[in-house]
């Protein structure tokens, strides 16, 4: 059983920060890239950056040099540094793993619950 976990959200003004964590749990042979999306009601859910196995990165255009994704394999766990937010930033902020069940299997996509980010005055 494989558990992806969110924390860290919460209401914070425009300008402000917040830092994002998902750790996986469970029993596994490994794990691979790991990303954040988020979803903002009445919206499609959207990428907004991406980290492989090695520290490899990948941000969409309105994450680039306000947001910062970071990964600590030891436990599992990846970042999301938010610096500068802004109003259009509140989302559900969902973090998703491939993960491998076994060493023979291929990756699997695990999806958390999501944690609520509000930028409000």
């Amino acid at each position: 059983q494989v558990q992806v976990d969110e924390s860290g959200g919460g209401l914070v003004p425009p300008g402000g920060s917040l830092t994002l964590s998902c750790a996986v749990s469970g029993t596994f042979f490994n794990i691979g890239a790991m990303g954040w999306y988020r979803q903002a009601p009445g919206r499609q859910r959207e990428l907004v950056a991406a980290i492989t196995s090695r520290g490899g990165t990948h941000y969409v255009d309105f994450a680039k040099g306000r947001f910062t994704i970071s990964r600590d394999n030891a436990v599992n766990t990846i970042y999301l540094q938010m610096d500068n937010l802004k109003p259009e930033d509140t989302a559900v902020y969902i973090c998703n793993a491939e993960v491998r069940p076994l060493e023979d299997s291929s990756g699997e996509d695990y999806w958390g619950q999501g944690t609520q980010v509000t930028v409000s005055s």
